[in-house]
C-alpha cells in the first residue's frame, strides 16, 4: 500500500502484478472497498499491472473535512491523483457501482479522459445519462427504475441512514447477498469498517443526486464495454441499454448474475476485462467481443456462431440460411458431409455469409464428444445451438424391430442430449449466456398409430427441453422446443416404412401440405430473440398443442380413427 493526497484527503492505494503490463485500474462503489475486486485481482495479476484505491471516506483512505466535498469533481480529482502517482500514459479503467458513476463522469473530462484507454462498467450508470434516461425514457421504464432507485431518496433523508447503518443495515446487507446472490461474507467483504464506510458514503448520494446539469451529457470518445448483470436488482435493462447514446465505440455484454457479479462470477469478469483491455491495445477481438459491439445497422444476429445439426437439408438448411441472412457465422453439421458443404456453400455464394460444414453422426457419443470439442478449438463457444438432426421409421408398434426402436432413440432423442450436454457445459462455462433450439414435432403431443418411434422421441424432446429451460434459467441460457406441423421436407422420402408401403402416399401429402422450411426457419429465429419456451407451427401444430392441452381425450380418440393408408403420418 501506498498513499496519494488530493485535497484533504489520503487516498489508500494498492498495486499488484509487474508494472511493466498494461495498467487496469479497479475503482469499488458504495459501500465496498478496494477488497470487493480481491478475486477480480487475483486473476488479473498475472497479465497486468492491477490497481485499486479505497475511494475517499471508505476503507483505508481518510475522508475529507466537509460533506459536501463527495461531489464528482471531487472524486474525479482523486482519480486524477491517482494517476499521476501510477506514471502510465493511459489505463483501463472499471469500475462497479459508485465506481461506474465516477468512471462515466470522469472519461468526459478534459485531463483524465485522454489517460483513459478503456472503460468498463457494471452496477451503475453516469449520472448524466441516468438523468437524460428519466426525462426521456418510456414511461413504464421510467417508472421501472425509480422502483429500482427507491434507496436514493432515503439515503439523502437526515439522520435515519446514519442510524440504520450503525444498528440493523449491516445485517440486512449480509442476508441480502446470502439470499438474493448466494454469497457469504469473507475477509474484507463485507469490510470490518463497513458502518463507517457506509455512513460516509452517504454524501455521495446528498452531494450528487439534487439534479439539474447537464443531462444530456458529453459524447464519450473513450471505448467503453457495458457489462449487464442481468439480475441486478438496481438498475434496469432499459437503462443499460439507453447508455450507449453518444459512445460512437460501445459493446454491450450480459451475464446472468447479481449486483456483487465481481464476487460470484470472478472468473467471467476478469476474462471480460482482460478481452477488452487487449483489444483496446490492438489486440484483435474475440468472438464474445464481435457480437458486443453495438452499431446502428448492424444485423440482429451479427458475430454470433450458431451451430445446426441436419443442416444438410430441410429445416436444418433453412435454418442455417436465415441465421446466417441475419449475420451470424453457421457450422453446418450432417451426416452426410456433402449435404452440409452444399448449405454451407450456398450461404457462402448467395448471401455472402461465412459457413463451416463439418460430418458428425449425432448417434455416436464419441464423434459429438469430438465435434463439440473441435468447435470450441477453432470457433469458439457457440451462441446457439440447433438441435436439428432426426430420422423416421413409419408403421404400425408391432412391425417395429428393436434396431428401430434404437435407432430413432438413437438419433432423435440421444442426438439432442449429446448436443444439449456438450454445448450447454461450453455456454455455462463461458457465463455469457446462450440459447439451445431442440426440433421436436407436433408427433410430441399428437398421438399417432403409425409413427410410435418416432412420436416417442419427440414427446421425450419435448419434456428434456422443459427441464433444460427450468435448469439453464439461472445460467441465462434460453432453451426453446420447436414443434412443427406437416412441412414440405424430405423426411418422408428418407424414412424407413414397416408394415404397409406409405412412402409414396406421405411424400404426396407433405407435398400437398406445402408448408416450406423457410417459414419453420423464421419461427426458430423469433423463439430465440423473444426466448419462448414451446413453439407449434403451423395451423395442425398449433391446434393438436392446444387441444392436447384443452382435451388430450379428443386426440386419443382421433389417432384410433386415423386411416394407416390415407393419412400422411409425418408431423415435420
Amino acid at each position: 500500500m501506498r498513499w496519494v493526497e488530493f485535497d484533504d484527503v489520503r487516498l489508500a492505494v494498492f498495486e499488484e502484478g509487474d508494472p511493466g503490463h498494461p495498467t487496469i485500474l479497479l475503482v469499488h462503489g458504495y459501500p465496498d472497498t478496494h477488497r470487493v475486486w480481491d478475486e477480480v485481482a487475483e486473476r488479473l495479476r498475472d497479465r497486468f499491472h492491477v490497481v485499486r484505491y479505497d475511494v475517499r471516506g471508505a476503507g483505508d483512505s481518510t475522508a475529507p473535512r466537509h460533506t459536501r466535498d463527495y461531489a464528482l469533481h471531487r472524486l474525479a480529482g482523486d482519480l486524477a491523483a491517482v494517476l499521476d502517482a501510477i506514471g502510465k500514459p493511459r489505463v483501463h479503467l472499471v469500475g462497479h457501482d459508485w465506481g461506474s458513476l465516477q468512471g462515466w463522469d470522469a472519461v468526459t473530462r478534459p485531463g483524465i479522459r485522454d489517460r483513459i484507454a478503456s472503460f468498463t462498467s457494471f452496477g451503475g450508470p453516469g449520472l448524466a445519462q441516468a438523468r437524460h434516461f428519466m426525462r426521456h425514457g418510456r414511461r413504464r421504464d421510467v417508472l421501472s427504475q425509480a422502483a429500482k432507485s427507491w434507496y436514493i431518496g432515503a439515503f439523502r433523508l437526515p439522520v435515519l441512514p446514519e442510524l440504520a447503518w450503525s444498528t440493523f443495515m449491516p445485517r440486512v446487507l449480509e442476508r441480502s447477498m446470502r439470499r438474493g446472490e448466494g454469497l457469504e461474507p469473507r475477509p474484507g467483504h463485507p469490510a470490518g469498517t463497513l458502518r463507517s464506510d457506509a455512513r460516509n458514503g452517504l454524501h455521495l448520494y446528498r452531494s450528487n443526486m439534487a439534479g439539474g446539469g447537464d443531462v444530456g451529457g458529453p459524447s464519450v470518445a473513450v471505448p467503453v464495454q457495458l457489462i449487464e448483470a442481468t439480475r441486478d436488482p438496481f438498475v434496469s435493462p432499459a437503462l443499460l441499454a439507453s447508455l450507449g447514446q453518444g459512445v460512437p465505440e460501445f459493446w454491450h455484454r450480459k451475464i446472468a448474475a447479481g449486483h456483487w457479479v465481481q464476487r460470484s462470477h470472478p472468473d467471467v469478469i476478469a476474462r471480460m476485462i482482460a478481452e477488452f483491455a487487449g483489444h483496446a491495445d490492438g489486440g484483435a477481438p474475440t468472438r464474445s467481443l464481435r457480437g458486443a459491439r453495438v452499431e446502428e445497422g448492424r444485423k440482429a444476429f451479427h458475430g454470433q456462431l450458431v451451430v445446426i445439426t441436419g443442416a444438410g437439408s430441410g429445416i436444418g438448411r433453412a435454418t442455417a440460411r436465415a441465421f446466417a441472412a441475419h449475420g451470424a457465422e453457421v457450422v453446418c453439421a450432417d451426416l452426410d458431409r456433402e449435404a452440409a458443404a452444399r448449405t454451407a456453400d450456398g450461404i457462402a455464394k448467395d448471401l455472402g455469409g461465412t459457413a463451416h460444414a463439418v460430418r458428425v453422426d449425432v448417434a455416436d457419443p464419441a464423434q459429438m464428444e469430438d465435434f463439440a470439442g473441435n468447435i470450441r478449438a477453432e470457433h469458439g463457444v457457440p451462441d446457439i445451438v440447433v438441435n436439428n438432426a432426426g430420422i423416421a421409421v413409419s408403421g404400425p408398434f408391432l412391425d417395429h424391430s428393436l434396431d428401430d426402436w434404437r435407432r430413432t432413440l438413437d438419433v432423435n432423442l440421444w442426438g439432442v442430449i449429446h448436443g444439449c450436454r456438450l454445448f450447454a457445459a461450453q455456454m455455462v462455462e463461458r457465463g455469457e449466456g446462450g440459447h439451445i433450439i431442440n426440433i421436436a414435432s407436433a408427433a410430441a403431443f399428437v398421438p399417432s398409430r403409425l409413427l410410435p418411434a418416432y412420436s416417442t422421441s419427440k414427446a421425450a424432446v419435448k419434456m428434456l427441453s422443459d427441464c433444460l429451460r427450468a435448469e439453464l434459467a439461472g445460467q441465462g441460457i434460453g432453451v426453446s422446443v420447436i414443434c412443427p406441423g406437416f412441412v414440405s421436407t424430405p423426411i418422408a422420402r428418407n424414412a424407413t416404412y414397416v408394415g404397409p408401403d406409405m412412402r409414396e402416399s406421405a411424400e404426396r401429402g407433405l407435398a400437398r401440405r406445402g408448408y416450406p422450411p423457410e417459414r419453420v426457419a423464421a419461427h426458430i429465429l423469433r423463439a430465440v430473440h423473444r426466448d419462448q419456451a414451446v413453439v407449434p407451427v403451423n395451423a395442425e401444430g398449433k391446434i393438436g398443442y392446444a387441444l392436447s392441452r384443452i382435451s388430450p381425450g379428443a386426440l386419443r380418440r382421433f389417432a384410433r380413427v386415423t386411416s394407416v393408408t390415407r393419412n400422411p403420418p409425418f408431423a415435420r
